[in-house]
């Protein structure tokens, strides 16, 4: 098994927004960076991601989903009314990729930004989430990593 970190805003899709679905799962579209692309097509069912809320006044992880469905082709990337629309995408040869996702625990508390901050010099050591620059929306977590941040929950 291996373990990621997603980031949403929570203005456009919160973890509140995937608990409140109807299946508790959804379709992680809409990634366009390719290294966060290739993260996705990585990603094997039953793989465990944190559900990180970005952008927003206080950044931080917000629970944890399940993969459900491996990577499969983007499909807004071929519609042009949507708005993460790529006219370069073709469905014979797709360039994006996207992955269905199930909820499986809603923290209590936000882990928030700051506080992991406080652990990247030793647990959280090369954490791609805390390295500066950062900008990536799927990242690989270590088992290491992993297993610290669910003990600060």
């Amino acid at each position: 098994m291996n373990y990621w970190l997603l980031k949403s805003e929570p203005n456009t899709y919160s973890i509140d927004d995937l608990a409140n679905e109807e299946k508790k799962r959804t379709s992680w579209d809409g990634v366009r960076n390719y290294q966060a692309r290739n993260h996705m097509r990585d990603m094997k069912n039953g793989d465990l991601c944190f559900f990180y809320h970005s952008s927003c006044p206080e950044p931080g992880i917000a629970g944890v989903v399940k993969i459900v469905r491996q990577a499969y082709p983007d499909h807004t990337a071929f519609d042009p009314d949507d708005h993460h629309y790529d006219p370069k995408s073709n469905p014979d040869d797709p360039r994006w990729f996207m992955v269905d996702v199930r909820i499986v625990r809603k923290f209590a508390r936000i882990i928030t930004l700051r506080e992991l901050r406080k652990h990247a010099a030793k647990a959280l050591s090369g954490m791609v989430l805390l390295r500066r620059g950062n900008r990536l929306s799927v990242t690989p977590v270590t088992k290491k990593q992993w297993d610290h941040i669910m003990s600060l929950v």
